[in-house]
């Protein structure tokens, strides 16, 4: 017996074309909110931050490679982790395939985080993944985009996350138990992993200056999660009850 309301063709076709003006609806707001994201005011980065590249040494400007424009996604990787958040590494699974087109239309797509570099090259190896990835170590560039903590910060509950003090799960006390999972998956702690967070930040650079454009953090980033745009068009949805994904490499094989 079915679980779901049934129908006929042409009764699907009319909630469909209902559903069709909303679906319009959301895209134009979505284009609309495109637009005000481009036309937040730009903010001179002043202070010279450093990153361990496959090619080096480098500044922010030098991540852009010649691009005018450089989007960098917050991957959770602290230097106490064994391997990257599984959270992160689904959402970076489609890196490859954008980076590509990115780089073509005047955009730097690149992945940066705190631990080491070798480390972060071992682990994109082993997931199979050729975007850039930069190492933050020892730079101020995380804790300055307010995606990664200190342990004064936690012990004191002055985190500032997704642009607010407090109230995120990770700062929960005790940590809830998705948090101790990810946390024991990546080889650490509960308030260890809690110091790095994901986000995403944009940055310009014209006549030699590099400008902040735009940062997003937690569910901010659900559109950059591929995998949830397929649920999200799926006959059950989300249908989700715990943590179900893993790194595309620990699945069972079916």
């Amino acid at each position: 017996m079915t679980t779901h309301a049934t129908g006929t063709r042409q009764q699907w076709l009319a909630a469909r074309l209902e559903l069709l003006e909303a679906e319009k609806a959301l895209t134009r707001r979505s284009d609309e909110l495109a637009r005000q994201r481009q036309a937040l005011p730009w903010v001179r980065v002043d202070k010279t931050y450093t990153f361990d590249t496959d090619d080096g040494r480098a500044t922010l400007a030098e991540l852009f490679k010649g691009r005018s424009q450089l989007l960098v996604y917050h991957f959770m990787f602290g230097p106490d982790y064994t391997a990257g958040c599984p959270s992160c590494s689904s959402i970076a699974d489609g890196f490859n395939g954008f980076a590509v087109h990115l780089a073509n239309h005047d955009v730097m797509l690149t992945a940066v985080s705190r631990a080491p570099l070798a480390r972060l090259q071992a682990y994109r190896k082993r997931m199979g993944w050729t975007f850039p990835w930069a190492s933050a170590s020892g730079s101020d560039f995380n804790f300055d985009f307010n995606v990664s903590f200190t342990a004064e910060q936690q012990r004191a509950g002055t985190v500032e996350y997704n642009f607010e003090r407090g109230g995120h799960a990770m700062d929960v006390e005790p940590a809830p138990e998705p948090v101790v999972q990810f946390a024991a998956i990546c080889g650490t702690d509960a308030p260890t992993y809690s110091r790095d967070r994901p986000g995403m930040s944009t940055f310009v650079i014209e006549d030699g200056v590099v400008y902040h454009t735009y940062s997003t953090y937690a569910r901010g980033l659900d559109g950059l999660w591929g995998v949830y745009q397929w649920l999200d068009r799926a006959p059950r949805g989300r249908n989700e009850q715990g943590i179900w994904w893993r790194r595309h490499d620990e699945y069972a094989q079916r």
